[in-house]
């Protein structure tokens, strides 16, 4: 069971697979205790916050098939008119159904391997909350749906307060994966969707491994009213979601089909006449497209030169297509040249696919995106 345990965190913390440890990109600091702009609301992420996880180096390694190796800046947008608010993935451990508030390495760790990157492109915010444990996911993802509701009502406190005492009426990108992203989803089917000044201040939602879903062959509808999925690059306003898999999903996956696996979660047990929607972060337009993946540094394979930055990347290694067969939807990512570099694969199995990687296969990908939304968006508000 405690083997079971530590690969199944590994796979919803978003950071197993390919050899890779889960470590942040930088080193992450020793936990901390409730600390917090109000009583209300901890915060992991939050500007101008000492030790945010969600800041730090993008420098990157690119390591081209032949082993080529270059360096790569990215410097964070400090004056960014945009905010990014991010919903980590479950990475707890603590015994109970419902994690605390505390800070933990866990935590700071994945927000770093996960959001940190679009400090590029917006301030990033990123409440604490009171997810579902580790011990309460091997219960079943569906198992305990008032520990959901804990969870949710836990994140939901923490957006009220951002958007009452923060975010001052700027334009918002969400970002969430894994039970974060049904969280999201909960959220924007609740708060947003029908209220016309939030979806007007919504720039893009990225929501990865969390099952949207929509009406077969549509764009809009079942998970949200108002809020289509993405259908071209440059679109503001829309919804990138995705699961990604190396062959069509087995019967017993947990993502990309509708009514299974963290669907529950949000609440969403339709499966007649819906399907999962799958965006191709690469290519939301349509068509099958070369993924921009980003990995921590210190995860490059033993045996080959260390990379000596915080980041990691690797053109050409993969590229990437949205599917629909038997009942599935999902991203269909295949593995190119690799030449001497790693590549993921489907640790705990078919039934997961490549979850554990679905935000950093596409990470270099989802921050183009949100750049290319945010143009549309300054357009469309001039």
């Amino acid at each position: 069971m405690a083997l079971a345990a530590c690969a199944f965190l590994t796979a919803l913390a978003g950071a197993c697979g390919a050899g890779y440890t889960g470590a942040a990109p930088t080193s992450a600091p020793a936990a901390r205790g409730n600390q917090a702009a109000s009583a209300a609301t901890v915060w992991l992420c939050r500007p101008g916050q000492a030790d945010d996880p969600c800041t730090g180096s993008l420098r990157a390694t690119v390591v081209a098939a032949d082993g080529t190796r270059t360096a790569k800046d990215a410097p964070a947008d400090s004056g960014a008119v945009f905010d990014c608010f991010y919903v980590y993935p479950t990475v707890s451990t603590q015994p109970s159904d419902n994690a605390t508030l505390q800070v933990q390495p866990s935590e700071i760790s994945v927000a770093a391997l996960q959001a940190s990157r679009f400090s590029q492109d917006c301030r990033v915010w990123a409440p604490m909350y009171r997810q579902r444990t580790l011990a309460s996911l091997l219960k079943g993802l569906g198992a305990d749906p008032r520990a959901d509701d804990v969870a949710y009502t836990s994140l939901l406190a923490g957006w009220r307060e951002y958007l009452d005492q923060d975010n001052h009426g700027r334009p918002i990108i969400f970002i969430g994966d894994s039970q974060g992203a049904a969280m999201l989803i909960r959220l924007l089917a609740g708060q947003v969707d029908h209220t016309p000044s939030l979806l007007a201040r919504t720039v893009i939602a990225i929501l990865a491994g969390g099952n949207v879903t929509v009406p077969v062959g549509a764009t809009v509808g079942a998970t949200f009213g108002h809020l289509p999925l993405c259908s071209a690059t440059a679109r503001a306003g829309c919804v990138i979601a995705y699961s990604s898999f190396p062959s069509q999903p087995p019967p017993d996956a947990l993502f990309g089909r509708p009514g299974q696996g963290v669907s529950l979660q949000s609440g969403q047990t339709a499966t007649s006449g819906v399907q999962v929607a799958c965006v191709n972060p690469a290519a939301p337009g349509g068509g099958t497209t070369d993924l921009d993946p980003y990995f921590p540094g210190n995860t490059f394979p033993a045996g080959q030169p260390p990379i000596t930055t915080p980041w990691v990347t690797y053109p050409a290694l993969y590229s990437a297509a949205c599917m629909s067969s038997g009942g599935a939807s999902w991203l269909q990512v295949n593995t190119l040249t690799t030449g001497v570099r790693p590549v993921v694969t489907e640790t705990l199995g078919p039934a997961w696919g490549f979850h554990a990687e679905d935000i950093n296969l596409a990470l270099g990908n989802l921050v183009s995106d949100v750049s290319a939304a945010e143009a549309a968006y300054t357009d469309r508000h001039p």
